[in-house]
């Protein structure tokens, strides 16, 4: 990979990483809120999967904007309905990592206090989901593509 490449992919990677970390912070930020409130029961404490899908989607709103807009700033992307159903494809992988985590967590190891629950679904699982979503954004959502020629009069 020539320095100039490499360069422009550790400047991606920081990028990537402090929206990840707003995106995190979103993330956690809903989950508790929806599920623990400042009481130790908030609104869906009884459904912790249902308030983590919410959280996890407005965290994402929050990845694609910042990626799409700083991250990956760069490249040009003309608007195509496909990617933007290849950013919900991998989003959805991506719920799925950070609700297994929490699932396994939550019913298989039977931990459900506030701890327990950010570990497993936030910390865990949005590492995971973070790793998942650098790799495909990069190639999948967010590739670069030559923007095509004017046509000649």
């Amino acid at each position: 990979m020539h320095a100039n490449a490499a360069t422009r992919k550790a400047k991606q990677a920081g990028a990537f990483l402090v929206i990840g970390g707003l995106a995190f912070l979103v993330d956690a930020g809903v989950y508790n809120l929806l599920v623990f409130w400042v009481t130790g029961d908030g609104p869906m404490h009884g459904q912790p999967l249902a308030a983590k899908i919410i959280s996890i989607v407005v965290a994402s709103l929050v990845t694609y904007v910042g990626n799409r807009y700083w991250t990956f700033s760069d490249r040009h992307l003309p608007h195509r309905f496909s990617r933007y159903a290849i950013f919900v494809l991998c989003n959805l992988i991506a719920i799925g990592l950070q609700l297994g985590c929490l699932a396994f967590s939550r019913y298989v190891l039977g931990l459900d206090d506030v701890v327990a629950d950010n570990i497993s679904g936030t910390l865990i699982g949005q590492t995971l989901a973070t790793a998942f979503r650098f790799l495909t954004y990069d190639r999948f959502v967010f590739p670069h593509e030559e923007p095509s020629p004017a046509p000649r009069a």
